[in-house]
């Protein structure tokens, strides 16, 4: 991909489409007959190995211009952000792991360091990041770190600060995207005085690290399925596809309840109008005793190495049942998956696939 702003282009892009990065349905799309949009070469879709990588939950991949895919994800740990590269998804299976940043000792960025992307804006690398103060650990913000160098890898990691919105409240889960000239930040965060965990929100930026402008609400928890322990909207995620933006988020608590769910907008809407906004009433995406996989969620989109097939990515436990805080438990694994279509250009989720054999997983490059 050539963009700074590191979204799956789209593979038959319509008039004036631009990219981003998620996905969302309109209610009743769940009963259509999928078709995918497009195929590999071979008419077959890849053959991922899952899990794709063990004990990284809220994974995020970019797909760059230098043909590499850049992978991060929250460690068990809660104490670092990783990388890894490869020239091919599944390569990232055994590709080689650097930190390249570390908790504070003290103070802010002291604990609970979260679901971290990884996003190439104007020439420079960007992460954004949830943590909190280690005096006192569930405060928790969005922060910013900068790397002005061409390798991820090397240069040196600035902290831009933290990323301040309306109120001084428990918030997380950013992810940015570029739509029409103009770049956003999509976040999850409790609204005082609303009785819900967090809810989703959008802003305009002055820059990768600075709101400007209003900040809107596009979803709150209200389905019963939204609210299952905990009501939760969060881990935003945004695609560009067949005229419309899909913004897929995650709810509920994170055992075998978490779950995906939905939001559509015209591509040529007022995205920071709620109302140009529709929601599926039910869940996209959901546990499979089927296939044994549990709490899928929390995911990011990008696109095979032919460059044309979507392609789900999302972490998820091979068991139901959990012993204490799920946070405790470190088996959230990141996993991915062909993303179909339905006819109505809509994204058909399915169910998460069953684990695979992986007897043989290409090395990275």
């Amino acid at each position: 991909m050539s963009r700074d702003d590191d979204v799956p282009a789209d593979p038959h892009p319509p008039p004036r489409r631009l990219m981003l990065k998620g996905a969302a349905l309109a209610a009743g799309a769940l009963a259509a007959t999928p078709t995918p949009a497009t195929a590999a070469p071979n008419g077959q879709a890849a053959p991922f190995v899952n899990p794709l990588v063990r004990q990284r939950a809220d994974p995020y991949i970019h797909r760059h211009a230098d043909g590499f895919y850049y992978f991060t994800a929250t460690v068990p740990e809660y104490d670092r952000i990783v990388l890894r590269r490869s020239r091919t998804l599944d390569g990232l299976a055994t590709a080689a792991e650097s930190a390249i940043w570390a908790r504070h000792a003290t103070g802010a960025m002291g604990a609970h360091i979260w679901a971290p992307e990884i996003h190439r804006i104007g020439g420079k690398w960007y992460v954004y990041f949830a943590s909190a103060p280690a005096e006192s650990v569930w405060d928790i913000r969005i922060w910013v770190l900068e790397n002005a160098g061409a390798d991820p890898f090397k240069g040196t990691w600035v902290e831009k600060g933290q990323v301040r919105t309306a109120w001084e409240t428990f918030s997380l889960d950013a992810t940015t995207f570029s739509h029409r000239g103009t770049r956003y930040l999509v976040w999850a965060q409790h609204e005082p005085g609303m009785d819900n965990n967090t809810a989703l929100w959008l802003s305009r930026m002055a820059n990768p690290w600075t709101l400007t402008g209003p900040q809107v609400r596009l979803s709150t928890p209200e389905f019963d399925w939204e609210c299952v322990g905990y009501k939760v909207n969060e881990g935003p995620a945004v695609l560009a596809r067949n005229g419309r933006l899909f913004l897929s988020y995650s709810a509920s608590a994170t055992d075998h309840h978490y779950c995906m769910g939905l939001l559509t907008a015209d591509a040529h809407a007022d995205l920071m109008d709620p109302a140009n906004w529709s929601k599926s009433p039910v869940p996209v995406f959901t546990s499979n005793d089927t296939t044994k996989q549990y709490g899928p969620g929390h995911n990011c989109f990008t696109v095979a190495e032919d460059g044309r097939s979507d392609v789900l990515v999302y972490h998820a436990r091979p068991y139901k049942e959990i012993t204490g805080d799920p946070l405790d438990d470190p088996n959230r694994h990141t996993r991915i998956q062909r993303l179909d279509w339905n006819p109505d250009g809509t994204p058909h989720f399915g169910i998460p696939v069953a684990d695979t054999a992986a007897d043989s997983v290409k090395e990275s490059v």
